[in-house]
């Protein structure tokens, strides 16, 4: 599933659709991407409408919409995640949407692509002044100054017998963080997978709020690029230094360390770690 900064790469692919009107929409309608019986209010309120900006949050991407059946004085709220499967491009005027192309929004000069062969995103939508609770919602961004190192401390306490893997995982205190951005940040702080939350010292937690933070950020430089620059794809720029590169291959060693990587099942996902250096005490 993509996680922070891969979504942020696909909202930029949309980005290039800001300032243009959807001059008509192609969507299959009987799919079960579209959620909260919305269809008819979005084809009512996107034709016509121009794409005035986007934004993402966590594992979800927001994008906001003015005029044309949107009533005066509100926005329509078009809000995308992309499940295992899903992802947004863009796609000159000519092209022939496929099966997997569930929502297109046609514009003078381009398409807008939502494709999702396996189904598991989805798309909502709304009108209002403000954004709508469904995005309201979701936890403050690690970047922002609300990620606090007292908050994650106390999160920890409320987890404490659950491995810090799964608590990782868990998107009301680190939205955003997926399944291989929870080993890199482990990986870096030194901290097993499989302990209790309850169990790292002050100086884990404090390793791990500070990782949190640099891996969230360092995804975002080289993941989705920072201004206007969008990477070749996802993964153009990662060092071959991360974790990233060396945990699904059978037999990879350690960045660091170069002794054996382990995968296993912790809290029922797949897991890497290196035990030279993330040893469980």
């Amino acid at each position: 599933m993509p996680e922070l900064a891969e979504v942020e790469f696909f909202r930029k692919r949309w980005s290039l659709g800001h300032g243009a009107k959807v001059l008509t929409l192609l969507l299959h309608e009987d799919k079960k991407v579209f959620c909260d019986d919305q269809l008819a209010l979005l084809k009512k309120s996107l034709i016509g409408a121009r794409l005035v900006d986007s934004e993402t949050s966590a594992k979800q991407m927001l994008f906001r919409f003015k005029g044309g059946g949107v009533p005066e004085k509100n926005f329509g709220w078009l809000g995308v995640h992309l499940g295992m499967s899903g992802e947004l491009r863009t796609e000159p005027c000519n092209y022939t949407p496929t099966k997997h192309d569930h929502c297109v929004l046609v514009q003078a000069t381009r398409q807008l692509i939502f494709n999702d062969p396996r189904m598991f995103g989805s798309i909502r939508f709304a009108i209002g002044q403000q954004p709508p609770a469904w995005w309201t919602r979701i936890a403050p961004p690690i970047l922002s100054k609300f990620f606090t190192i007292e908050e994650v401390r106390t999160f920890l306490h409320r987890r404490s017998r659950t491995s810090i893997k799964s608590v990782l995982l868990m998107q009301e205190r680190f939205p955003g963080i997926g399944n291989w951005m929870a080993d890199e940040v482990l990986w870096r702080a030194g901290i097993h997978p499989k302990k209790k939350a309850g169990a790292l010292t002050p100086a884990e937690v404090s390793a791990l709020h500070r990782v949190c933070r640099q891996v969230c950020r360092l995804a975002l430089d080289t993941i989705a690029g920072r201004g206007t620059y969008l990477p070749p794809n996802l993964n153009h720029h990662i060092p071959r230094s991360w974790l990233f590169w060396h945990r699904w291959a059978d037999g990879s060693q350690c960045p660091r360390t170069h002794k054996m990587l382990i995968r296993e099942q912790v809290g029922g996902r797949t897991t890497c770690w290196s035990p030279a250096r993330q040893r469980l005490r």
